[in-house]
């Protein structure tokens, strides 16, 4: 028996993947108009059954935005700094679900080759992966902080 991953997602895409899951469904039962072919209506079902599917499956599977600890270590549901050892440039996104979370953020899955390279990684830690294209990055974490958290901070008032 094989069981599901867990995966992190925030209370708000949660909400938004509900809301879609139900008009996808409302969709999907009202049919499609045909007038144009019926080839075309069968191809939009599918698509319909396809993101409705996609969509169950991620839910089931949810922990819904409970904070994993703030130990520094980069793991689904934080939000994690790192610099491009090569540019120094930097990057701050969220470890999660590409397709689940929408917003002003990146989102970087553990399956993504950052993702998985960063994945269990500590402030200081430096590490290689390979790009797509062949390509060898190698970057550094600077800091792995909870959703919960980094939201709170990015959400106080100005003084």
């Amino acid at each position: 028996m094989t069981t599901a991953q867990r995966v992190w997602i925030s209370p708000q895409a949660f909400d938004r993947l509900q809301q879609e899951l139900a008009t996808l469904r409302q969709l999907s039962a009202g049919g499609v108009d045909n007038a144009d072919n019926d080839e075309n209506a069968a191809a939009i079902q599918r698509g319909w059954q396809s993101r409705i599917q996609q969509i169950h499956d991620l839910l089931v599977t949810a922990v819904v935005g409970e904070d994993p600890p703030d130990d520094g270590i980069a793991e689904p549901g934080m939000v994690v700094t790192i610099r491009y050892d090569d540019t120094g440039d930097t990057e701050t996104f969220l470890l999660g679900v590409r397709g689940a979370e929408y917003g002003d953020m990146e989102v970087y899955s553990v399956q993504s080759p950052l993702g998985s390279a960063i994945a269990g990684a500590r402030p200081g830690q430096q590490l290689a992966y390979t790009l797509p294209s062949g390509a060898a990055l190698s970057v550094t974490v600077l800091k792995a902080v909870p959703y919960g958290m980094h939201t709170a901070r990015t959400e106080e008032p100005c003084r």
